[in-house]
């Protein structure tokens, strides 16, 4: 039975409206209450995996998933060994450098030598700094990241932005843009070589669904 694993979070509605334009319906996770931590789809064809968003390529690397959803930024900062097959143009977010609107740093070349950068992304932003020929301490946060410069622990913090909204009712800005990231469907490599439960159709049709939508939305 093909098995597709799911992020939790701000990705799952989008996945599963994507999943149903082919008919697969993993539904049943959007429900009130629900605890379910895998769904088979009313057809019997698939089932699909409710995991973190940082476990779901793990899921597909070792195989216990054909398919994933998963943020770019997620892959970027851990590089599994998964096949990236397709970007489903959904989850748009940004990962960027950040500090204290009342700082006087305006560029990431503008931070101090050796000093502080707050982040969950540690890889990510470490190659970041790295390629400036900037050595700064990564200093490794997981969750409120922001408290990094206001609390004086850091001088800058690497984390995604979406709106902006959070930056802002904290004190930050934005300085420098890393890159921008968007939910990206990754598959098993072995299973995708060898076309196992017919994946190559279900990633044709996943394609032209996202094509479609991107043509809607053009067009609206």
């Amino acid at each position: 039975m093909l098995t597709i694993a799911l992020a939790k979070g701000s990705l799952l509605k989008e996945s599963i409206k994507l999943f149903q334009s082919i008919g697969l319906d993993f539904s049943g996770f959007l429900e009130p209450g629900c605890r379910q931590l895998q769904i088979v789809e009313p057809t019997g064809r698939a089932k699909a995996l409710l995991v973190r968003n940082g476990d779901v390529p793990v899921y597909v690397e070792y195989g216990q998933a054909q398919l994933g959803v998963v943020g770019y930024d997620v892959i970027r900062e851990k590089k599994p060994n998964v096949a990236q097959v397709l970007d489903l143009k959904f989850g748009g977010c940004r990962l960027s450098v950040a500090v204290k609107a009342t700082s006087p740093y305006r560029s990431s070349l503008e931070l101090p030598m050796q000093g502080r950068v707050a982040s969950s992304f540690v890889h990510c932003a470490r190659d970041y700094f790295d390629g400036l020929d900037l050595p700064v301490e990564i200093v490794p946060l997981h969750g409120s990241v922001e408290l990094g410069p206001l609390t004086g622990m850091s001088e800058a913090i690497v984390d995604l932005v979406a709106t902006g909204n959070t930056l802002r009712e904290n004190g930050l800005i934005e300085i420098d843009i890393l890159f921008h990231s968007t939910a990206r469907l990754i598959a098993y490599p072995l299973s995708y070589r060898l076309n196992t439960y017919k994946l190559h159709s279900d990633i044709d049709r996943l394609r032209k669904a996202v094509d479609a939508q991107t043509i809607a939305v053009g067009d609206g």
